[in-house]
C-alpha cells in the first residue's frame, strides 16, 4: 500500500513504539547523531507515602514466594518513587519518523563509523559469538549500535526504583510487577547488584537493553565468570545474550535479513507486500532483481516489501527479518538493524530513492541546509538530514537574524538563501 510521509502505518516508527513492551527484550530508543553523549544524572526520587506502603506490601508478597529478608532489604535499600518515570510512561508522543529519516539516524555516518571501530575492537568476541550461536556477528553488532550506541547510552535510571514506581503508578502495573519480581530473581542469583542495575526508565538494561523477564529467559554467561553481566563495560555477555535471543526465535545461519531490490517497470504491487511470500525464483520470474541486476539467491521463502510507499526503496526480506522484529516489532527497526549491519560489514547506503519531501527537498538537500547553518554559527547538532528540534531551532534563529518569517521549516527558499541549490 502507499504510505504517506506522516503516516503511522508500517514503515514509520513513533517514539512511543520504541518503549518497552512484553514481547520485546528491550525498550529501544533510537539515539541522535552523536554516539558519545555527556552523562546524565540519575532521576530524582520524591516522597510518596502511598508508594512506601505499596513497597511494604510487595515485599511481604515477595517473602511469601521465598525471597529472604536479607535479599529484600538489599534490593530495596534506597528505593524511591520516580516522578519522571511516571511522566515518561504517560507521555503519548505523536511524533513519527519516515523510514528515510529513521534510516538516516540508524545508519548515520557516525553510527557506521563507530560500529566499524567497535567491530574491530571486539572482533574476537563477535566472531566467537557467531560461531557459538550461529547468528551473524554484524547483526549482533547492529543491535548493539541501535540499542545503546555501542554501550554509550545504557541508561541512568535505577531499575529497582523504576520497576517499583511503574508497578505502583504506571499504565501497565501487572506487567511491571512481573518485571520487578524478575529483578529480584536476577539480584538474588548474584548476577549484579542494585547499584549497578541501571538502565532505561522503562526497565531495559545493559548494552543491548534486555527487559528483566527476557534477561531471565535468554541472558547467558559468555565469559564464564559465573555471572550473566550485561551491565559491565565489557559487552561480551550482552552480545552473546542478544545472539542467544535471536537464535531461540529462529535465526537461520547464512540467511540474509533481506536484500535491496529493483522492481521492473509496471510491477503489480498488489502481488507483493507483507502478506505474500514466494520463493526467490518466483520473484525472479516476475522480474525482481537485486540492485546490480542479478537474481537473488535462494535463501528461502521471501517477501517483497516497499515500506515507504510506491516511490521508495524495495526489499526482499527473509525469515531472519521476522526474527529481528522479535527484538522490536517495527518494520523500520528491523530494516534499520539489517541495513546498519550491512554497513558495518562494509556495505554501502540504500541505493533506491525515497523521493523529495513535501517541501521538495531530498535528504541530501536537508543535509546541505544543516551543514550551511552550522557553518554560519547556527548549530544543528549534526548533519544527518533529519530536521529535528535542534535543526528547527537553528532554522528559526537564522530566519530571525535575517529578517525572515519564523517557520523552522526546511524549504528550497531557505536552501537558496543559505547559498545552496536544491538537487
Amino acid at each position: 500500500m502507499t504510505i504517506s510521509r506522516r503516516s503511522v502505518a508500517l514503515g514509520l516508527v513513533s517514539l512511543s513504539a520504541l518503549s518497552a513492551c512484553g514481547r520485546s527484550p528491550r525498550g529501544a530508543a533510537l539515539a541522535g547523531p552523536g554516539d558519545a553523549p555527556p552523562p546524565r544524572p540519575a532521576p530524582s526520587s520524591a516522597p510518596n507515602a502511598g508508594f512506601d506502603g505499596w513497597v511494604a506490601s510487595f515485599k511481604n508478597r515477595a517473602a511469601s514466594q521465598g525471597f529472604t529478608q536479607a535479599q529484600l532489604d538489599s534490593a530495596f535499600r534506597g528505593v524511591g518513587y520516580l516522578p519522571s518515570v511516571v511522566a515518561n510512561d504517560n507521555k503519548q508522543s505523536e511524533f513519527t519518523r519516515t523510514l528515510e529519516d529513521y534510516l538516516a539516524i540508524a545508519a548515520s555516518d557516525e553510527r557506521v563509523s563507530n560500529g566499524r571501530a567497535k567491530y574491530r575492537q571486539f572482533g574476537s568476541v563477535l566472531s566467537g559469538v557467531e560461531s557459538r550461536y550461529g547468528v551473524d556477528a554484524k547483526i549482533v553488532a547492529a543491535v548493539w549500535g541501535m540499542e545503546s550506541s555501542y554501550g554509550a547510552r545504557r541508561g541512568e535510571t535505577p531499575i529497582v526504583s523504576a520497576m517499583a514506581t511503574l508497578a505502583y503508578d504506571g499504565r501497565r502495573r501487572d506487567f511491571f510487577e512481573q518485571q520487578l519480581f524478575a529483578v529480584l530473581k536476577i539480584l538474588s542469583a548474584g548476577d549484579t547488584t542494585p547499584d549497578r542495575m541501571i538502565g532505561s526508565w522503562a526497565g531495559a538494561m545493559g548494552h543491548t537493553q534486555f527487559m528483566p523477564t527476557s534477561y531471565l529467559s535468554y541472558a547467558v554467561d559468555y565469559t564464564g565468570d559465573g555471572r550473566r553481566d550485561i551491565w559491565s563495560d565489557d559487552p561480551s555477555d550482552a552480545l552473546a545474550s542478544t545472539a542467544n535471543y535471536l537464535k531461540k526465535f529462529g535465526w537461520t545461519k547464512g540467511q540474509p535479513w533481506g536484500v535491496e531490490v529493483k522492481l521492473p517497470a509496471g510491477f503489480d504491487r498488489s502481488k507483493a507486500g507483507f502478506s505474500i511470500t514466494r520463493a526467490p525464483s518466483d520473484w525472479a520470474a516476475m522480474g525482481v532483481r537485486n540492485m546490480d541486476g542479478a537474481t537473488v539467491g535462494n535463501f528461502g521463502a521471501a517477501k517483497v516489501i516497499q515500506p515507504a510507499g510506491g516511490g521508495g526503496p524495495a526489499f526482499m526480506v527473509f525469515n531472519n527479518f521476522e526474527v529481528i522484529k522479535r527484538y522490536n516489532n517495527a518494520t523500520s527497526y528491523a530494516i534499520g538493524v539489517g541495513h546498519l549491519g550491512d554497513r558495518i560489514a562494509g556495505g554501502g547506503p540504500i541505493r533506491g530513492s525515497f523521493g523529495p519531501d513535501p517541501q521538495g527537498l531530498t535528504l541530501d538537500d536537508r543535509k546541505d541546509i544543516q551543514r550551511r547553518l552550522t557553518a554560519k554559527g547556527f548549530d544543528t547538532d549534526g548533519t544527518d538530514g533529519v530536521i529535528g528540534a535542534k535543526s528547527e531551532a537553528a532554522i528559526r534563529a537564522f530566519e530571525a537574524a535575517n529578517g525572515m518569517p519564523s517557520t523552522g521549516v526546511a524549504t528550497k527558499e531557505l536552501l537558496l538563501r543559505l547559498g545552496g541549490r536544491p538537487g
